[in-house]
């Protein structure tokens, strides 16, 4: 009866950090946390320790928080908290891996007493600096850095601190909004743990959070004792910024946890692809519990049995003060690195490569980015950053889902959206025929959009793309899906990274990647063959 009792006590915990970040998304103000969830939130109990996650939010926001409130109670301990206390940050290192991201952490207090803390994450619409471009060579360039520090205190919001905030970005009113948006979240999160806590007749946390725990732990420990022990590795070439990246991993399955060591992976760039080791983390451990222990529940008890490593100064562990801006070009990647490795000890559970980084069009316009007033046709300033993908990689025994955003989880942001919140016109978003990769089981199909100034004026986007010169790679003979090309309607290349300007009445074009193939494609179901090519999914000389 006991372990029925907490096993109703912590689903009820579940719904509460679901209903936590479904507040975050109802209130929030940029699209990326209404229309795409680009979001997490959590509860941790008084030593943070994460103890359930909200199934809403993106793997590299849910698992690199879980790592962050450490950082907190180290700056702010759990007995200098008061009631209507909040705090924030973006520090890549102690976040979430990019100054976009603001964390705040906030205690929970029940009946007067410190139960548990709530923490929550967004990804904002503009920080200052150079955009959300992988240009800048430090991350003094990338925009307002937020250390640790007080947000609200005693329920009393630093007005300093929010006029700092204001002065140093170009959409005030939608990053104000998101972090009142933030506050909120805890909030809702601190009332709902209280309420169920009086149902429960519970005063602390205490024996929930160690059931949860140590029940999850247990789970893991089985899940991967099961698996055949031993090391295996894996490697991915990517574009990079200017050169070539590798990534490397050693994947070792050893009794009761899964070590992947990234070593002679490549060294730090000089721009702003760089990511930081919380970020590795977190795509790491998502990456390696999409297989091993997937329907137990993520918390600090599953987290704690994959291990990863990397070396100072590398790629994936980053150090102060490398830009770091676009993280994700590599943290996304970093599924597939370790199922290259999975794959050799566990055939056929692992899918095909996938476009895995998101192409999303994070546009702009603005004096001295895209023109000046005397220039005739300046652009009304904006930033927006509208969500979409590629295709995802076959699986071993379905095909791969297309424009689908695997491993970030994101929505893609509906096109009416995007056109009213900036002076954008989408005239064409649709399925890119033939780019997935052939194969028994065919790769998802990246997607073609076509922006345009809807005034006529020149605009700018922040290119963040991979899979422009290595595609996807098929899986047991499947073949590579289709690379991604970025230019204007007049056939004008752009390069897949870096800051470039779409002249006055110029359109962008966009042709995602697709995802890999699993399977030789001649063992293709002919009925499947036919329903492809009558969707105009592939042509008929594919």
């Amino acid at each position: 009866m006991k372990d029925i009792r907490l096993q109703v006590m912590w689903n009820r915990l579940l719904s509460v950090v679901e209903e936590q970040a479904r507040a975050l998304v109802r209130t929030a103000f940029s699209t990326s946390a209404r229309e795409a969830g680009d979001i997490s939130a959590g509860v941790f109990d008084l030593e943070g320790r994460m103890l359930a996650q909200a199934v809403t939010g993106t793997p590299g926001h849910v698992n690199s928080m879980a790592r962050s409130v450490v950082h907190f109670l180290r700056e702010f301990p759990v007995e200098t908290m008061k009631p209507g206390d909040h705090f924030i940050t973006n520090d890549p290192w102690k976040g979430t891996g990019h100054l976009y991201d603001i964390v705040i952490t906030s205690p929970a207090f029940h009946q007067g007493r410190l139960v548990a803390l709530f923490s929550c994450t967004t990804h904002v619409v503009d920080i200052g600096g150079l955009g959300q471009s992988p240009d800048g060579r430090q991350v003094y360039h990338e925009g307002l850095f937020i250390p640790l520090l007080p947000l609200v205190r005693g329920g009393v919001w630093d007005e300093s601190l929010m006029r700092v905030v204001r002065a140093n970005v170009r959409e005030a009113v939608q990053v104000e909004g998101d972090i009142h948006a933030l506050v909120a979240c805890n909030l809702i999160g601190e009332r709902r743990l209280s309420a169920m806590m009086a149902e429960h007749g519970i005063a602390d946390l205490d024996e929930l959070g160690a059931h949860i725990i140590e029940r999850s732990r247990a789970g893991m420990e089985r899940a991967i004792a099961a698996l055949p022990q031993g090391a295996w590795d894996g490697h991915m070439r990517i574009d990079g910024y200017d050169t070539p990246i590798d990534l490397r991993a050693r994947v070792t399955i050893a009794g009761d946890h899964v070590a992947v060591d990234f070593a002679g992976s490549s060294p730090a760039s000089a721009y702003g692809i760089n990511c930081p080791l919380c970020y590795t983390e977190a795509y790491t451990a998502f990456g390696v519990k999409c297989i091993v222990g997937a329907g137990i529940p993520n918390n600090a008890g599953t987290l704690d049995a994959i291990r990863v490593t990397a070396p100072e100064g590398s790629i994936v562990n980053a150090l102060h003060p490398a830009a770091v801006n676009a993280r994700s070009t590599i943290g996304h990647m970093l599924p597939d690195v370790v199922y290259g490795a999975l794959h050799q000890c566990i055939p056929g559970r692992v899918p095909a490569e996938g476009t895995s980084n998101l192409w999303n069009l994070k546009l702009g316009a603005g004096h001295g980015m895209t023109g000046t007033a005397e220039a005739g046709r300046a652009s009304t300033p904006f930033m927006v950053t509208t969500f979409h993908s590629g295709g995802a990689g076959a699986r071993p025994r379905q095909d791969g889902l297309s424009a689908t955003p695997f491993p970030s989880g994101v929505r893609n942001v509906p096109v009416e959206i995007t056109e009213t919140v900036a002076p954008v016109v989408i005239w064409t978003k649709e399925y890119r025929p033939d780019s997935g990769g052939a194969g028994r089981q065919r790769g998802g199909l990246g997607q073609v959009m076509e922006v345009e100034h809807r005034h006529g004026a020149p605009f700018g986007i922040f290119a963040t793309f991979e899979r422009v010169h290595y595609p996807a790679r098929g899986r047991e003979g499947g073949l590579p899906g289709a690379a991604g090309r970025l230019t204007l309607a007049d056939g004008t290349v752009l390069k897949g990274k870096g800051f470039q300007v779409i002249p006055a009445g110029g359109r962008l074009v966009v042709e995602m990647p697709g995802g890999g193939g699993y399977g030789r494609p001649e063992e293709r179901d002919a009925a499947a063959v036919e329903r492809d090519s009558e969707a105009g999914l592939v042509t008929k000389n594919v």
